[in-house]
């Protein structure tokens, strides 16, 4: 998962099809954050930051590894679920269709013939974590 990456043209095709997934009632229940270049090492910077609060123990080496982890590949989209109330469609359905964009994304890139997988980790469940990325309170990283 080395350089290079998508060109705009592929990253705008992968997105593209990221964005065709199952969504009854057209809810569009999730939203892309793409990483690329200094964006990567800026999040890191946050999680690093908060892995250093709350796990004092490992600290230097651990943060310094937690700092770098979104710079292991030349980009990273970070897809955002988030559930709108609707009486027809409830919240797992909601939750499903950011999976399915996940998915579609890795299968995406994928054909386009870069290396591509779906991850989460500790931090992707950390409130301060989600907050310091500049998700809303009612928002989740599903990936």
């Amino acid at each position: 998962m080395g350089d290079p990456g998508p060109s705009p043209a592929e990253l705008e095709t992968i997105l593209t099809i990221g964005a065709r997934v199952p969504d009854h009632g057209k809810l569009t229940p999730w939203r892309f954050i793409v990483f690329e270049g200094d964006a990567r090492v800026r999040a890191g910077e946050v999680i690093a930051k908060v892995f250093a609060q709350k796990i004092r123990k490992q600290r230097l080496p651990k943060s310094i590894v937690e700092k770098r982890r979104l710079t292991d590949a030349p980009l990273v989209i970070g897809v955002v679920s988030f559930t709108k109330p609707h009486p027809k469609v409830p919240p797992w359905e909601q939750e499903l269709s950011a999976g399915a964009s996940s998915m579609n994304i890795v299968t995406a890139a994928t054909a386009l013939g870069y290396g591509a997988c779906w991850l989460t980790g500790w931090f992707a469940f950390d409130r301060d974590v989600l907050n310091g990325l500049g998700l809303k309170a009612d928002e989740k990283l599903a990936g």
